[in-house]
């Protein structure tokens, strides 16, 4: 079952049907700052193992974003965007506003996502830095293709 949001000539939906894996793919690999290189097969599987949200001016899609959950405890949202020409527009905001307030997703204990340059609009939905980033570890695979910079010691 999918939901939509309508909002003028753009809608937010959660249908899978819809998805552009195109449009997705090409700006995750090509555009994005923590996605490049992500083959086409590992956009579409993270997408299937996610609850998407893409965000559509008439059929087109123009933005995205998804969230990985267990609908219990714990949601981490990732790989937000809009495309270039379809920003400043409030599509950003109103697609967090679709999101933390989505039914599925309530009651959490918490939480997550990461960014390195849009820290004013997720601080609008009550995210903050980590309180104790010492409690919290990661897996990086040095071989991974994704995002080379991240293993440059000054890169956030």
């Amino acid at each position: 079952m999918s939901d939509t949001w309508q909002r003028g000539d753009y809608t937010i939906s959660t249908d899978r049907a819809k998805l552009d894996l195109d449009v997705i793919h090409t700006f995750l690999s090509m555009e994005s700052y923590w996605a490049v290189g992500r083959p086409r097969d590992v956009v579409q599987r993270s997408i299937e193992n996610s609850l998407p949200f893409g965000v559509y001016h008439g059929e087109r899609q123009v933005g995205f974003a998804r969230v990985v959950t267990d609908y219990g405890t714990f949601a981490w949202i990732a790989d937000v965007f809009v495309l270039t020409p379809e920003r400043g527009k409030g599509l950003s905001k109103w697609l967090m506003e679709v999101i933390v307030t989505h039914p599925e997703l309530q009651g959490f204990r918490r939480w997550l996502l990461g960014t390195r340059d849009a820290h004013g609009l997720y601080k609008q939905f009550g995210f903050i830095p980590l309180k104790r980033p010492e409690r919290f570890m990661e897996r990086p695979d040095p071989a991974m293709k994704e995002s080379p910079d991240y293993w440059k010691k000054d890169t956030p």
